[in-house]
């Protein structure tokens, strides 16, 4: 049994602290809302005063955070770095930008911890079933420490590479989903204009070249895939709002980068505007209304 420290228990944190309660680990969490604490406080884990408190004895440090400030907040500034007993491993599974996690590397560093930032893909249903893939960016030796830890909550484990490849991997993943789900709500809605059934496109491109995930896995029409959030109106998955968030993340890093990702731009103005019509928790495939014009 390992001693464990979850900071963040929301969405993806609360599902992921709770598959290492059932696989037998202790469990340390803290969130600033009590809402989301208290489902993983019942589950068995201990309830924390502060993020400090929680890592005082843990082993392994777990954090899943809305952004890259409150990273650097929570370990840089007498948190985490100068809480944390010596020797103990750090991961974090926040999306952040490139910048705020190799600091936060640096820092760890220079204090002697090993760090990884493992930001992971799957949603709320992965974290739940605890199939999330986890893309790593860190040490051979850390990597090597946190893929026990990080199986118990994810079906795949990838060394993305060194500090902030985990973050870069994701992102990437991200701009590509986004523009793979708008193209396939067009063509879904270019079907409809042109009077083909939507079962009909569904099991044509599914086995020709226009198979993707966000068609397999994630139609954005209801019918096709039973699971998928077109069939719950949109609600649930992954909201439009964290994908915005994503998309802002790459094309920052391609402006630093000097890369030249024009659909990613396209997708972040259309997720833009999708969220400013008051859609932002709305599952992001959710944007096919607005390409059909019915918002």
């Amino acid at each position: 049994m390992t001693n464990i420290a979850f900071i963040g228990t929301g969405n993806m944190g609360g599902p992921m602290a709770r598959n290492l309660l059932k696989a037998g680990h202790a469990v340390t969490a803290f969130d600033l809302s009590a809402a989301v604490l208290d489902p993983v406080i019942k589950a068995g884990a201990a309830k924390a005063s502060s993020a400090n408190e929680a890592v005082k004895n843990a082993d392994v440090v777990v954090t899943m955070l809305p952004a890259g400030t409150h990273v650097r907040a929570v370990y840089l500034e007498n948190g985490i770095l100068g809480a944390a007993k010596k020797g103990a491993l750090l991961i974090d599974s926040s999306t952040i930008d490139i910048d705020s996690a190799r600091a936060v590397h640096a820092a760890a560093e220079k204090a002697g911890f090993d760090f990884l930032d493992a930001p992971v893909s799957g949603g709320t249903g992965g974290a739940e079933a605890g199939t999330l893939t986890f893309m790593c960016g860190g040490s051979d030796r850390a990597f090597s420490r946190a893929q026990p830890v990080l199986e118990k909550m994810g079906r795949k484990i990838v060394h993305a590479g060194g500090a902030g490849a985990g973050q870069a991997a994701k992102i990437c993943n991200n701009m590509l989903l986004a523009i793979s789900m708008i193209g396939t709500c067009e063509a879904f809605v270019l079907a409809d204009k042109l009077g083909l059934d939507r079962q009909k496109l569904f099991d044509i491109a599914s086995t020709s070249s226009g198979q993707c995930w966000s068609l397999t896995t994630y139609c954005p029409v209801p019918g096709p895939v039973p699971t998928a959030p077109s069939n719950r109106d949109y609600a649930g998955g992954f909201a439009t709002a964290l994908m915005l968030k994503d998309l802002k993340l790459a094309q920052a890093a391609a402006q630093n980068a000097g890369a030249a990702t024009p659909l990613g731009a396209e997708a972040m103005q259309l997720y833009a505007l999708f969220a400013a019509k008051g859609h932002g928790n709305v599952d992001f495939s959710g944007i096919i209304r607005m390409l059909r014009g019915e918002m």
